[in-house]
């Protein structure tokens, strides 16, 4: 291959090139040369970064001046907002009070000429507001048991009973010639007690003994316990080692047995007279002088025994109520454990009753009472759901006669009120005047139910012409009552076995409250139940006068 001139020259000089260069390297000057490039450069990097590093620390410390400088400066800018706020904030209330100033100033001549209008009208709408209020309120504080159904026991001032008698000029107690009413002599329980005769007549001569003798009594009374032991011996087979001894008499069961009296006794103390457990326990146990200490549950207890005892004598009872034409029928609230309840009793004219335990009213409370399956006339105080048993009814015209003084204070420009007030106590005037098997004359009826139409129309012509208060709409709800039951304020009058009034059952539910008020609230249904069944029975046998209360409970006691 022919090689040019030019390229083996070229080639010739790098040869040389490479061999220098080979010789620095193996001789070490190349790399000392190389060493002290690298050390002037890393010097000069170095340098390089100092100056960088103090130029980076001057330009922080100028960022710090700045930044306080920035704050310094927006502190002061801040300040000095505030203060222009705060002067704009000032300028600018005190341009709100000369405007509300200002505001008033203008409005002022536009509400004197609004005032008089704006005032009267005020003035009307407070004075029939305030006419209502004080009418509702007046009404609520003058209520009491002669003007609603509130019992006269909870009513607050008790009005004072005028005596309308002309004074006679006599002095009070027995009069001349009046017998009298002496206390009855009992039978002497021991030997008469001669009195010794007097010193001074003993010694003279001129006293002479007469036939006559005062005879005067100091009646006491004593308890004294009747304790009989009974002593059984007990026989052992030798045989078969069988123990036997005598039956002892029915209601011999523990070592110690209390018999009917000491039960009796405890039962009416706790139920008749309502004093509580612990009182009928000292008092018993005060009169045997310590002896007898009966404890809390036996006494408790007694009154779902003595109605255990008795049951077959309220169903005859329930049975007989039944077959009454008349029935009265009324509820009260109870308490058991802190709830509500409900006592309803059942009675007849002819003195019976029965009391009926029910934990609420309405229908469900009805259920198992004489009231459900009766199907005479039932006497009641507008209780709605009554209306749904029996075949009659006949509304309480002493709730309605109360109702209607009511209305008669608290509706002064009503007439309606006063008018049937009265032809309700002119009807039953007339209805009590009657004897019991006279039948009320159908001419005098007519007239009686024309003139109670007749007001119930003036009633409604009334309440047209000036509408019902709105605080006071009780004498308005009487009347549409006393328009929709007509016939149920009026059956009396038809039919000489109808009372006027509900009260032979609001008496006996008087009973049940006294013993509510000492009792507060029963632990359960089944005592407040125990006690109706007891009432029931106390109430049948009080009708037998000639019957002894605590011994025909004795005996029941065993």
């Amino acid at each position: 291959m022919k090689i040019s001139f030019e390229y083996a020259t070229q080639l010739q000089y790098e040869n040389k090139a490479l061999r220098e260069r080979i010789r620095l390297l193996e001789s070490g000057e190349a790399y000392l040369r190389l060493r002290k490039e690298y050390e002037r450069l890393l010097e000069e990097k170095e340098r390089e970064i100092r100056q960088l590093k103090a130029e980076l620390e001057e330009s922080r410390r100028q960022s710090a001046r700045n930044r306080e400088n920035w704050f310094q400066v927006y502190e002061d800018m801040e300040k000095e907002k505030k203060k222009e706020s705060r002067a704009k904030a000032a300028e600018i209330r005190r341009l709100r009070k000369l405007f509300r100033e200002a505001v008033r100033s203008r409005d002022r001549w536009k509400e004197k000429y609004l005032e008089q209008l704006r005032l009267k009208y005020e003035a009307e709408t407070a004075l029939e507001e305030e006419k209502g209020k004080n009418l509702k309120l007046r009404a609520q504080l003058n209520r009491d048991y002669e003007n609603s159904s509130i019992p006269s026991s909870k009513t607050v001032r008790h009005k004072k009973i005028t005596n309308s008698r002309e004074k006679s000029g006599k002095k009070p107690g027995g009069q001349p010639g009046h017998k009298g009413h002496c206390r009855k002599r009992q039978t002497p329980t021991g030997p008469p007690v001669l009195l010794p005769v007097p010193e001074g007549v003993l010694g003279d001569p001129d006293f002479k003994k007469t036939k006559r003798t005062i005879v005067k009594q100091m009646v006491n009374i004593r308890l004294v316990l009747d304790v009989r032991e009974y002593h059984a011996d007990v026989y052992r087979n030798s045989k078969t080692g069988e123990l036997a001894h005598a039956q002892f008499p029915a209601g011999v069961v523990n070592d110690v047995n209390y018999g009917g009296s000491v039960r009796a006794f405890l039962f009416l103390l706790n139920n008749e007279c309502c004093t509580s457990i612990d009182k009928s326990r000292k008092f018993l146990r005060d009169l045997t002088g310590g002896k007898l200490n009966i404890s809390k549950g036996m006494v408790s207890s007694l009154c779902r025994e003595f109605a255990a005892k008795t049951e077959q004598e309220r169903k005859k009872l329930f049975a007989e109520m039944l077959l009454s034409p008349v029935m009265h029928t009324d509820c009260t609230n109870a308490k058991v454990n802190g709830k509500s309840a409900y006592v309803f009793v059942c009675a007849t004219p002819d003195g019976k009753a029965l009391y009926f335990a029910r934990d609420r009213k309405g229908h469900e409370g009805v259920k198992g009472t004489v009231t459900e399956d009766y199907q005479g006339i039932l006497v009641h105080d507008h209780e709605c759901t009554f209306y749904q048993y029996g075949t009659g009814h006949q509304e309480c015209l002493a709730h309605v006669l109360r109702y209607l003084k009511d209305s008669i204070q608290n509706e002064q420009d009503r007439t309606w009120n006063s008018e049937m007030r009265t032809l309700i106590q002119e009807m039953i005037h007339y209805r009590s005047g009657l004897l019991s098997e006279d039948e009320p004359d159908a001419e005098t009826t007519a007239g009686f139910e024309e003139r109670y139409r007749e007001i119930l129309r003036k009633a409604e012509e009334e309440y047209k012409d000036i509408p019902p208060n709105e605080y006071y709409k009780e004498g308005y709800n009487l009347y549409r009552r006393m328009e929709k039951y007509m016939e149920n304020h009026l059956l009396f009058l038809y039919d000489h076995r109808v009372p006027t009034t509900n009260n032979e059952a609001e008496r006996l539910l008087r009973s049940y409250k006294r013993k509510q008020q000492q009792a507060v609230s029963f632990r359960s249904q089944e005592s407040i139940d125990s006690l109706c069944k007891c009432m029931s029975m106390l109430v049948m046998m009080r009708q037998k006068e000639e019957e002894n209360l605590f011994e025909r409970i004795s005996q029941i006691f065993g």
